[in-house]
């Protein structure tokens, strides 16, 4: 790899991966193509700024002539896929959205990287794309984990929208021969994520003393994996994962949502001091198209590559928690 670009760089998995791959290969180029929606901050990346090996290039994986353009005047060599739209309450609201972006913003990726890599017969070329275990539909408590050959049965319009664009992909490469890779991981906790998502979204709750809303009786499980853990994923599946394969990456931490909360609860108390109200938890109604259970079976993945997750679940949640504290009391 000499010149990356990563899509959606500027998000919580991208810069998360920005800051491991500048770290590990200070000989690389690392462009991010970052459209900043809501969900992106460039205070993410701004340790970077000023490093002569590192750029930024806003704009929207939707437009092809710009993407094509940035492929070609860098001379990127590795596309790492991470931009999407992820929240899948706001699939819900708003699932044109997730269509446009999750979709036709991958065709958009896929053609490009094509179109200017095709010449040289895609030699030392790579495009790796970063989906969901969503695709995957639900479990039952019963059922064994997800593996790559599990069928999609994708419950919402994210995670359609997610199914649609790895077909995408494999489409390219048995069409075309681009050479591609996939993983497929759970949820992802660390800092710099989005204060929608369900663990930031909780401590902010209990900083402002105000109630968090769980939906239906908060025993539905996912799997949840540190982000760093993640990050050194995708650069095991670069450098030993084999073209055209699907590789899933979990955390080997299953947890109900109301498990995780009460964790966050009792380790905010911990570092803290303060007594958490007795009513934190509300209970709302269920959410639309709701999954039970999320599990990996990421054997796939160690065997080729060796990796596993190394980050014990306690002292990530423990660091995270750290964080946004000390970010939420900032007013930041």
């Amino acid at each position: 790899m000499k010149n990356i670009m990563i899509t959606g760089g500027a998000g919580f998995i991208g810069s998360s991966l920005v800051k491991f791959m500048i770290g590990k290969y200070p000989e690389c180029n690392i462009v991010v193509y970052d459209k900043f929606t809501y969900a992106a901050d460039k205070d993410n990346l701004k340790e970077f700024i000023h490093n002569k090996n590192f750029t930024i290039v806003e704009d929207d994986i939707c437009k092809y002539q710009s993407v094509y353009d940035v492929i070609c005047y860098f001379k990127i060599d590795t596309i790492i896929h991470l931009a999407a739209e992820s929240h899948v309450d706001n699939s819900i609201l708003s699932p044109g959205t997730f269509i446009k972006t999750n979709i036709l913003g991958t065709y958009n990726l896929l053609e490009a990287a094509r179109q200017a890599w095709e010449p040289d017969n895609f030699v030392g070329k790579r495009f790796h794309h970063v989906s969901t275990d969503e695709v995957y539909g639900s479990l039952s408590l019963l059922d064994e984990p997800f593996t790559e050959t599990t069928s999609y049965d994708p419950r919402s319009p994210y995670s359609a929208s997610k199914a649609s664009s790895d077909h995408l992909v494999m489409a390219y490469y048995h069409t075309y021969g681009l050479p591609v890779t996939i993983s497929n991981c759970s949820n992802n906790y660390g800092p710099n994520q989005h204060k929608e998502k369900l663990i930031p979204k909780t401590i902010k709750a209990l900083i402002d003393g105000e109630q968090i809303t769980v939906y239906g009786n908060g025993k539905n499980v996912r799997d949840w994996l540190f982000v760093v853990d993640h990050a050194f994923a995708i650069d095991d599946i670069l450098h030993k994962g084999k073209i055209g394969e699907t590789y899933n990456i979990g955390g080997n931490n299953e947890i109900s949502n109301i498990e995780i909360i009460s964790t966050i609860v009792s380790v905010y108390e911990e570092i803290t001091g303060n007594k958490v109200r007795s009513d934190f938890i509300k209970f709302v109604e269920d959410r639309k198209g709701h999954d039970f259970r999320y599990a990996i079976d990421f054997s796939k993945l160690t065997n080729e590559t060796q990796w596993r997750p190394t980050t014990d679940f306690k002292i990530g949640l423990k660091i995270t928690i750290k964080y946004y504290i000390k970010k939420f009391t900032n007013n930041d």
